[in-house]
């Protein structure tokens, strides 16, 4: 929807509002024309049902006000004596609408100072709920959003089993697209595997301000641009999601809006000059390694060593060569010096002479170790198009921003305009697992826009390794660390554990003393 769309129903919102509360508001005490001022007859509203205005502001909060419209119903209803199980059932069951009935066939009685905690257990329960619910879906939405690590894509750096916390405020918050949905969950609904959301209405893209820009080296959660599948690894037709419902992917931010990016034997170049990685990123890529066929050695214990996670395997039946599909580099050094190995080379993949599967696919004879240059597009810079520069930017200009894109022959139209060049709308970003053999990232599939842009991780709460049990499962080292930082990771786990010893110390003695005191 535009925002003229979503204005012309917000003042249908409005006039349903008013035509069936007026007279609620004049036995209240108030104006008839306080129910049809929009915003402040909300407010209004909260003084008539005893509740805080800022109530006000989570009726206007996509996916709490789902919870809240049920909320409001119910407290407007029992504000004036309609306390009953079938009165709170056809306030929700008629989405609000038996207010009409209450509203002009009803005896008014407004009870000012009603009781408002419940009078039952249940009731009291509920009403708990609810408010958890508001307060987790907020936190969730719009200040940190915990987030697994499934994949080894960033491996040495996150670890497949890493619990995270995800900051939304760092690049700034970004309201949900999506208005209809189940708090709490992404796109489909725990255990039934159903759809968590409707498709319309949507709203447009909007950001809060954030504290700090994506930067190189950034570790950056996003929703993946090209997500078209209704469930991973389940055939399926393709399903056009929403923004905010597109699957999250986690990679690391090579390249910025403006940057001039390539890679030259698997290093990433930046406007001309090689990009320095952090010194907790362990970027890895595959290796082929020969051996003299005379020494024995014990391939499980060595590569054990190595910490070598992703797979390895002979790539013959003669067993003179493995290859192992990632390892870092400070690995490789190590291997050279193990007795028997003859050479440790790097799997690089040069340029083809046919075009390949990288972006953008069947165009350029570009691999995943030797790519590009290509750049990067930023907002309100332009560019030319013409039939060797719109494979590139075809998906930004039809799907990302939303233009009418036709293509006859040499001539380009936009929006039913001849088009040789193009003005970007939002901001784009590279992004690249640290694992760069195993990790399907921007080289296969383009650009990260900005309105994709989920969040930073910070914080590691939990590690888990998956080929381990018990106790031995969990990664101590990494509990509590942070994800950013300079030297290796510090977890802060002991000093949360003393913290926590001085608060129930602390708390026991407080209470003794009151005890006493009494």
């Amino acid at each position: 929807m535009t925002l003229t769309q979503w204005f012309i129903f917000f003042l249908i919102v409005q006039v349903v509002h008013f035509a069936g509360t007026w007279k609620l508001y004049e036995a209240a005490g108030r104006k008839r024309w306080e129910a049809a001022v929009p915003v402040y007859n909300a407010i209004v509203l909260m003084k008539i049902i005893n509740r805080p205005p800022w109530w006000t502001i989570l009726l206007f909060v996509p996916i709490v006000n789902l919870i809240m419209f049920p909320v409001v119903w119910v407290e407007t209803l029992r504000s004036f004596g309609k306390n009953s199980t079938s009165d709170t059932l056809l306030g929700i069951f008629t989405l609000g609408l038996y207010i009409y009935y209450v509203n002009y066939t009803q005896p008014l009685n407004h009870i000012p100072d009603r009781e408002l905690r419940a009078k039952s257990k249940a009731g009291d329960t509920l009403s708990s709920l609810l408010f958890a619910v508001v307060v987790a879906t907020v936190v969730h939405t719009y200040i940190m959003q915990p987030f697994t690590i499934p994949t080894s894509s960033l491996e040495k750096s996150l670890l497949i089993g890493d619990f995270l916390f995800v900051s939304k405020f760092h690049y700034g918050a970004r309201t949900p697209s999506t208005t209809v949905a189940l708090p709490m969950v992404h796109d489909t609904i725990p255990v039934i595997n159903k759809r968590s959301y409707l498709f319309k209405p949507q709203l447009p893209n909007f950001r809060f301000p954030g504290f700090e820009k994506i930067e190189k080296n950034d570790i950056v959660v996003f929703n993946w641009p090209v997500d078209t599948v209704e469930r991973f690894f389940v055939p399926g037709p393709r399903v056009n999601k929403p923004v905010d419902k597109k699957s999250n992917y986690v990679k690391r931010c090579v390249g910025t809006p403006g940057d001039s990016l390539s890679i030259v034997d698997g290093d990433v170049v930046i406007n001309g000059k090689k990009l320095v990685l952090p010194e907790r990123a362990r970027p890895q890529t595959a290796y082929y390694v020969t051996f003299d066929g005379k020494t024995p050695i014990d391939f499980e214990y060595v590569l054990g060593n190595l910490d070598v996670t992703d797979k390895a395997g002979f790539i013959s039946d003669r067993r003179d060569t493995l290859l192992i599909s990632a390892m870092t580099e400070r690995g490789a050094e190590q291997l050279r010096k193990v007795p028997g190995v003859v050479s440790v080379t790097k799997n690089n993949e040069k340029k083809g002479v046919s075009p390949t599967v990288v972006f953008p696919k069947g165009y350029t004879n570009w691999t995943i170790d030797n790519y590009g240059p290509i750049y990067i597009p930023e907002q309100g810079k332009t560019v030319a198009l013409n039939r060797q520069s719109l494979p590139f930017y075809k998906k930004i200009i039809s799907e990302y921003e939303g233009h009418d894109l036709k293509v006859n022959g040499d001539e380009i139209r936009i929006d039913g305009k001849v088009a040789t060049s193009y003005t970007f709308g939002q901001n784009y970003y590279w992004m690249m697992g640290d694992n760069r053999h195993n990790s399907e990232d921007s080289r296969y599939w383009g650009f990260v826009p900005e309105n994709h842009v989920v969040g930073k991780p910070v914080f590691i709460w939990m590690s888990l390794d998956p080929n381990k049990k018990g106790f031995d499962k969990i990664r101590w080292e990494r509990v509590f660390t942070t994800v950013g930082g300079d030297g290796e990771p510090v977890s802060y786990f002991k000093f949360f554990l003393i913290a926590l010893g001085f608060y129930f110390v602390a708390n026991f003695f407080i209470k003794k003393k009151k005890a006493a005191q009494e």
